[in-house]
Formats: structure tokens, sequence, C-alpha cells
């Protein structure tokens, strides 16, 4: 089967779309391939416990690297996405019923994975009445339960039309709120099609209004069309959301079906906007061509809280 044939059976939706050019990547993006025994010892693990990872499901550049260190990102509520948005390249179709044992198996190999910090997200379940939110308090639960010392970081969907389902979450107490917006309001119409701007920003606020000592954390790629002063303006609606970390990376696109890359911007461009975020009074920036979601998210969670400690000082 051709690498196009298989990119059409994962992604249907995208089947009938022109197929836009890959661009060649630039020098500065260069990965380690995957193969250390800690890689596969962190695979056979998830393996075992039958988990999908966003690592594998969306091609992460990192996975090498993360793996290496025993860092897995778990993928909750199957491998499976209700949404097609053109950049990602986790699968889209119909999910398969959740698995209510899921839950204790993700805690089960954070143990053994003995984690510090572990980052959980999902598929987007708008099957779902509540889009998830219980499997992820259950999911938080059973963490706790099994590795009482790991922090939690919850990467969530945006439980559109899905009253309350917030709040189950927030209830669950995670040590870290994220949900990316992905990219500019302009750019929503064609690459995040299923999703509003607006209703992402308004979540990362109320988390915020729920608890405010919670972290919140949100995220943007970059080369998908958006400008610099777009880019800028999304800074300043995060920090009006009272949003404590920003990550900025590079899109790379998974396949000629998706959205393609407009620019690859090098890495000393990305040490500018970190450090306009910062000038934005983000606790936490974290901007290179490598950057993802939760790549180095345990040590970043350890700088977050020195970087919330040394702002209270301050102010005393």
């Amino acid at each position: 089967m051709s690498g196009d044939t298989q990119a059409r059976v994962r992604h249907p939706e995208k089947a009938h779309k022109p197929d836009n050019p890959v661009s060649r990547k630039p020098k500065w993006i260069r990965v380690k391939a995957p193969g250390s025994a800690s890689y596969r010892e962190t695979r056979e693990i998830v393996r075992e416990n039958g988990l999908h990872t966003v690592c594998e499901e969306a091609g992460c550049p990192n996975i090498g690297e993360c793996w290496e260190k025993k860092h897995a990102t778990m993928m909750i509520m199957g491998d499976t996405c209700t949404r097609a948005c053109a950049f990602c390249n986790v699968a889209t179709g119909k999910p398969e019923p959740l698995d209510t044992f899921e839950p204790k198996r993700v805690g089960d190999a954070v143990a053994r994975l003995g984690l510090n910090h572990v980052v959980i997200t999902s598929v987007d379940r708008d099957d779902l009445d509540d889009g998830g939110a219980e499997h992820f308090a259950r999911t938080i639960r059973a963490i706790r339960h099994a590795s009482p010392g790991t922090t939690v970081e919850v990467l969530t969907p945006d439980f559109l039309r899905k009253d309350g389902a917030l709040e189950v979450v927030v209830a669950a107490q995670p040590d870290v709120f994220n949900h990316n917006l992905e990219t500019v309001p302009r750019l929503y119409p064609s690459v995040r099609p299923g999703a509003r701007y607006f209703a992402s920003l308004r979540l990362l606020d109320r988390v915020k209004e729920m608890d405010p000592a919670m972290f919140t954390k949100s995220g943007m790629m970059i080369g998908l069309g958006e400008s610099d002063e777009e880019v800028l303006q999304v800074m300043d609606d995060l920090r009006s959301a009272r949003v404590d970390f920003l990550t900025l990376g590079q899109y790379l696109q998974p396949s000629a079906k998706h959205h393609p890359v407009d620019r690859f911007l090098p890495p000393a461009d990305f040490k500018q906007l970190e450090a306009r975020g910062y000038a934005k009074g983000f606790l936490l920036v974290s901007a290179s061509p490598m950057t993802r979601s939760s790549y180095h998210a345990d040590a970043d969670f350890a700088r977050l809280r020195a970087a919330r400690r040394a702002t209270h000082a301050a102010a005393e």
C-alpha cells in the first residue's frame, strides 16, 4: 500500500482534497531516530497496558528523545477523533465506546514508568454528552491513586457545547490545565474548522475563574499562514485570559493531504517571539522549532512553579 493510500484510509475526510507538496525541512529541524533500550522499554509498557499515545498517533518528531527518557504523553478515549483539523495526523472517524478500565491502566503505566510529571490528552469526542470530561477526571484520580507523587497535566479538547464538562475536569484538580489555540483566529475556518477561537479562549479564562491557583497553558503552531502581528495578538488574548504558560513550535506537514507549511521560522526568530511573550507577562514561554505542548513538560512544570514563587516573592 502506498503512503498516499495509507493517508487516505487514515483521513477519509481529506481524500477529496488536492495534494499539497510537502516542503523539504530546513537544516535546523533534525531529530534523533528512536531505538534506544529505554525507548523500547517505554514502548513495551505502553503496549502491555493497551494504551495510545499522542507521540505515535500524531507522529511527533520528538518521540525518540522523549521515550528514551520514559516521557510518554497518554492519549485517552481511543485513537479516533470526531474532528478533522487540517494540521492533525490523528485518525478521523467514528470512535469506539469508552473503555471504562482505561483510567486504571493509565495509572498503572504511569507508576511503572516512574514519572514525576505526566501529560494526559485525548482525541475530540463530540459524540459523548460530556465530551469525555468524566473520563479525564477518572484518569486523573487513577494516576493519583497509583502514583501519588506524580503531578498531572491535562491537554483537553474545547468541550464545545458541552455544558458542565469543564467543571468536571477542573474539580479533579489537575496541576496544569492545557488547551491549545493552535493558530490565529483568521485561520480557524481552514485549519481548525470544528472549533471556535473565542470559545477556546473563554475555556481557558473560565479555568482561572473556577480555580485561580491552577496553572493554565496554551500553544500555537507557526507556519500555517499566520503573520507575526497575528501571533502577538494571540499572545495578548491569552494574557487577557490569564494564561500562565505559552508554547510555540514549528508546524510540520504530516502528509500531502494536510495543510501546507507556509514558512519555516529560524530558531533565532522563535527566540524573539519567546522574549516578546515574557515581556507580555507569561510566567513561562517555550518557543523553538521543535517545541510541542508536552515537550520537556516535566522540567517546564518545575520552571513554572519556580517562576510563580519568584513572582510572589517580588510582590511581597
